[in-house]
């Protein structure tokens, strides 16, 4: 079976305190979790995808959010605690919530049987990404410990979610 780890908007513009989009420090709490489960899917020989919010200055997601993710800027960096050799040759940059609007995300997925997501926001590019690896028929596992939000119901609401509603496995 071949297996992917999605780490979605570990960027630093979420999880630094000085993020443009802090997403509080349950966002950093989970940075502990997703680089041990990084480390193991890197030992499996499993294939690890970061998705990446890459917005233009002028993007309109600006009028519903504040501007973050700047293409190019520190704050559309990985974290460094989740970097290692080579990590940047596996971005995907998205401009809208699902990692797969406008990007070759299918394609990098087609042969894989088994997909878990970490990372934030769990009510927004988490839900949205994992909602369409489930309409693909996708094995989908969401970690708990991995993944968070600002808005802690919505959070909860999103996990149950995915569950319920998309059938994805919340270990």
């Amino acid at each position: 079976m071949r297996k992917a780890l999605l780490v979605v908007d570990m960027l630093k513009d979420f999880i630094n305190p000085e993020g443009a989009l802090f997403c509080g420090m349950q966002g950093q709490a989970i940075v502990p979790f997703i680089k041990e489960k990084i480390t193991e899917s890197r030992l499996a020989g499993d294939t690890i995808i970061f998705i990446c919010d890459r917005h233009e200055s002028d993007d309109v997601e600006f009028n519903r959010f504040p501007a973050h993710c700047i293409a190019g800027t520190v704050g559309a960096e990985v974290v460094e605690e989740l970097q290692f050799d080579g990590y940047d040759e596996n971005i995907t940059g998205k401009q809208r919530y699902s990692g797969f609007y406008n990007t070759d995300l299918d394609e990098q997925l087609e042969m894989i049987d088994e997909i878990a997501v970490v990372g934030v926001c769990t009510n927004i590019c988490v839900l949205f990404t994992v909602e369409e690896l489930c309409n693909r028929n996708k094995k989908v596992i969401v970690y708990r410990e991995a993944v968070a939000s600002f808005d802690i119901e919505a959070h909860e609401y999103a996990l149950k979610q995915m569950e319920t509603v998309l059938g994805a496995e919340i270990k």
